[in-house]
């Protein structure tokens, strides 16, 4: 990486201290507060950062930070590499992630959908991998279609590598704009947001998953290189080599995301075998499936934040005698709008102990009781759990499901638990 300019090392180092005074008050890691103070200082910071690196964008509706996670721990075979991988996806915690590791070469930075089209165009990366997209945060996003629109032409005017989930119509058709691309096989459980096509508006014809094709305009599903196999939990990679997985993440969210991760680690020149090796080393990502043990019973974490999320969550819950927790709030980084409650199927929860909490538990009371899914309101984990051990003093496990500040509250509560 080149030396940078002096106003730029002097940004940098007044946003990493402005970084160490946040963590050491107590008022959050920095990632942000720090890439602000630097921007004060040289508005051009970013591009600056970006010289002379490796880098790759990662961005999606879900699986962002898990997916930035898993390439980063692919890449670390090769050296260091600086990556905001517990969350900070914006331009302000992508300048404090480069700032924070001057000398890597190679870098991975999430990045939220929104401002992909920006980091792009300042950082001129070498990869940008797309997942899928599907609604969230309706109050203040722009509909996925217009944001799938934004993704393709900003990759038209770009040279990077995209490497993209061909199964998603919305980001595959995005993906096409890029002069060059690497399609993976990694699934789309949650389809109800895709199935009309985006370059006409046609009917996609989905009569065998995962191919789709528009039978008005011919836009159809890219050949893809690599695929995932969840039946057999195995990764196919180009040629046909077959490799099983075997992650400690568990769900087929997290085989697509290990996928995608292989695709991207491959584009740096490492093998898969040894990529998921090193995927295998990763058993909880910012919280994300890590379980803590408290009153005796095993308290699972996991973060569904829109009708996909919940989709994938639900398909990893426990076995139905595991009771489940549902929490939801609707602060400004859920998106006040909590009207997509009503695009989830909770009737897989019948039959299961249900208990709902949060700043919007009336909300999700109310569709579960549509749903008839009997459920039994709280206020805290632990509340929670010592009515259970006074019922069933057996009970050795309970699974949490949470929105975005909702789970962070629930994981503050356990000493923010990695």
């Amino acid at each position: 990486m080149s030396e940078l300019p002096l106003r730029a090392q002097l940004a940098s180092v007044l946003g990493r201290s402005a970084a160490s005074l946040s963590r050491a008050t107590g008022r959050g890691d920095g990632s942000v507060i720090g890439g602000r103070v630097a921007l004060k200082v040289e508005p051009d910071l970013l591009a600056k950062l970006a010289q002379g690196r490796r880098l790759a964008l990662v961005s999606a509706t879900n699986g962002k930070t898990t997916t930035t996670r898993l390439i980063a721990q692919a890449l670390r075979e090769l050296g260091e590499v600086a990556t905001n991988e517990y969350g900070a996806n914006m331009p302000t915690g992508h300048i404090t992630a480069l700032s924070d590791n001057k000398s890597a070469i190679n870098g991975v930075l999430e990045v939220d959908e929104k401002y992909l089209p920006q980091v792009l165009k300042a950082t001129s990366p070498a990869f940008v991998v797309l997942m899928n997209l599907s609604r969230d945060q309706m109050d203040r996003a722009s509909e996925i279609n217009l944001l799938a629109k934004k993704w393709r032409t900003a990759l038209s005017q770009s040279n990077t590598h995209v490497i993209a989930n061909a199964d998603d119509p919305l980001v595959a058709w995005a993906g096409l704009g890029a002069p060059n691309a690497t399609w993976v096989s990694a699934g789309q459980r949650w389809k109800e947001d895709a199935w009309c096509c985006p370059e006409c508006g046609g009917h996609l014809k989905r009569d065998q998953d995962p191919y789709w094709e528009c039978p008005e305009c011919g836009l159809s599903r890219p050949e893809t290189a690599w695929a995932v196999d969840n039946d057999s939990d195995t990764l196919i990679a180009p040629g046909g080599q077959q490799i099983k997985l075997r992650l400690n993440l568990p769900g087929d969210a997290n085989r697509s995301n290990a996928a995608i991760a292989a695709a991207t680690a491959a584009g740096y020149g490492l093998h898969p075998e040894r990529t998921v090796e090193r995927l295998r080393e990763i058993s909880s990502v910012a919280g994300r499936y890590t379980s803590v043990v408290t009153m005796g019973v095993e308290v699972r974490l996991l973060l569904a934040k829109n009708p996909a999320g919940w989709l994938e969550s639900f398909a990893v819950l426990d076995p139905p005698r595991v009771p489940v927790i549902l929490a939801v709030n609707a602060q400004i980084p859920d998106g006040k709008d909590t009207s997509w409650l009503w695009d989830v199927d909770y009737r897989v929860l019948r039959g299961r102990r249900v208990f709902v909490m949060g700043e919007r538990r009336t909300d999700l009371a109310l569709r579960l009781e549509t749903d008839e899914v009997p459920f039994e309101v709280a206020d805290r984990v632990d509340e929670i759990l010592g009515r259970l051990k006074a019922e069933r003093p057996d009970i050795t496990k309970v699974d949490v499901i949470a929105n975005y500040t909702a789970f962070q509250q629930i994981r503050t509560a356990y000493g923010r638990v990695q």
